[in-house]
């Protein structure tokens, strides 16, 4: 696995790709990085490790502006930090990258496709994202699963919010929810 972090503003995110001899590279994860927390300290690098066997020997990290464009899996980490740049800077609405989203039951992987199904600049709440998946009463469930969502901002959890027009919940925090949102044109009620 390849590790890097990049800077937006006053934020940074974790990205992760992994590497494969027989396939072409995948996004791992994508998601914030707690102030003051290092990449080892992400969420997903645990379970990482034990759905792919990994120890901490197996990442490597590398400073985003010293990945290679020469090295498959560093060649993707560039591209997504350029897309996410571009959406930063209100440039990009939809983000071309490929994702393993594995790690995640099946239940989780069918909200975290459904997520993408929500378009840049539009909000749904969790009872609606919970039809949409075939689970008209799980609201609690794709909750659940959102704070799974190892892609932040690539799988747009932090489009979906409360029935009531508040924000909800958001792993990254309420802060970065409501940033996002407000970068995509969207005010909720806080």
């Amino acid at each position: 696995m390849i590790v890097t972090t990049a800077a937006f503003g006053s934020h940074q995110l974790t990205l992760i790709a992994s590497v494969n001899e027989h396939s072409s590279p995948k996004l791992v994860e994508v998601n914030w990085l707690l102030a003051g927390n290092s990449w080892h300290r992400s969420k997903s690098i645990p379970k990482l490790k034990k759905h792919y066997g990994l120890v901490d020997q197996n990442f490597t990290f590398i400073n985003n502006d010293s990945l290679s464009e020469s090295e498959p899996a560093q060649s993707l980490l560039i591209n997504a930090i350029e897309q996410l740049k571009a959406y930063f800077k209100g440039d990009r609405q939809n983000f071309d990258l490929p994702i393993d989203a594995s790690l995640g039951t099946h239940f989780q992987q069918r909200v975290w496709q459904a997520l993408q199904d929500i378009g840049y600049g539009e909000t749904i709440s969790y009872a609606t994202l919970a039809q949409n998946v075939d689970n008209p009463k799980g609201f609690r469930a794709v909750a659940n699963a959102n704070s799974k969502n190892p892609f932040s901002i690539i799988v747009p959890c932090h489009r979906v919010i409360a029935s009531d027009g508040k924000l909800g919940g958001y792993t990254g925090g309420l802060d970065k929810k409501e940033y996002l949102l407000a970068l995509e044109g969207v005010t909720c009620k806080v």
